[in-house]
């Protein structure tokens, strides 16, 4: 179940950061290091702040994207330093470790951790499905990245230790299939002018965010894919006469 929870780290600037991120995974039973576009990587600092965590080194995944690092994912979870309104359900540190824990179950998880001076842009917290927020000193309350890396990763490893499994989880769909849902979906909105070329507005915007806010499951994905496919049909149909 652990072998099926990511770390995802992108454009981190410092190598140190990432050698010390996979020593705080192998403390806690995590392997999965993935890196979007690192500044400076392979790194002999990497490996001497990861000390025998060097095998998550070797096997780290270098990826241009985060689409690439999460196409496999049905659930990510994206971090930051301040308790930022993203319009997606928020988790603390505890609820984030039982979340990921119950559903590697059935596919990949991943908890996606941002820059070291400004965290995730935007455009990657679209791209997750809940906001996890570790509180700390008002004064001072910005961690660094490795120590918010150990601190969701130990809670990790409690919900692994502590959890029963009563039931078999409803899945979710993977990331890669929700873009094609979302593909499939701006087609027929164009198709039937629900989008207008010249006033296309935030709508797609505010449709992705609504989804992966929601959370479809499998099953109710393939009916939402299927109400499409009927639209497409009933105007390709009017099209023919």
């Amino acid at each position: 179940m652990l072998d099926n929870i990511r770390i995802v780290l992108i454009n981190t600037f410092h190598p140190g950061n990432i050698g010390a991120a996979a020593r705080a995974m192998k403390n806690m039973g995590l392997s999965q290091l993935y890196l979007v576009q690192p500044n400076d990587y392979p790194s002999e600092e990497a490996v001497s702040r990861a000390a025998g965590a060097k095998d998550l080194l070797d096997n780290a995944q270098v990826v241009e994207t985060l689409e690439e690092a999460i196409a496999d994912c049905q659930l990510v979870i994206g971090t930051s330093a301040r308790d930022r309104t993203f319009n997606l359900p928020k988790l603390d540190a505890r609820e984030c470790g039982q979340k990921a824990v119950s559903e590697a179950r059935t596919a990949p998880v991943a908890l996606v951790f941002g820059r070291e001076t400004m965290g995730l842009h935007n455009s990657e917290i679209a791209q997750c499905n809940y906001h996890v927020y570790i509180p700390a000193n008002p004064a001072y309350p910005v961690l660094n990245v490795a120590q918010a890396i150990q601190l969701l990763c130990y809670e990790i490893w409690m919900a692994a230790e502590q959890q029963s499994y009563p039931e078999q989880p409803q899945p979710y769909p993977l990331q890669k299939e929700m873009g094609l849902f979302y593909e499939h979906l701006e087609r027929v909105l164009r198709r039937t002018r629900f989008i207008i070329p010249q006033h296309e507005g935030k709508v797609l915007e505010k449709l992705r965010r609504y989804f992966n806010r929601s959370r479809p499951e499998k099953v109710e994905l393939n009916m939402l894919r299927g109400i499409l496919t009927s639209v497409e049909e009933t105007l390709d149909d009017k099209k023919d006469n």
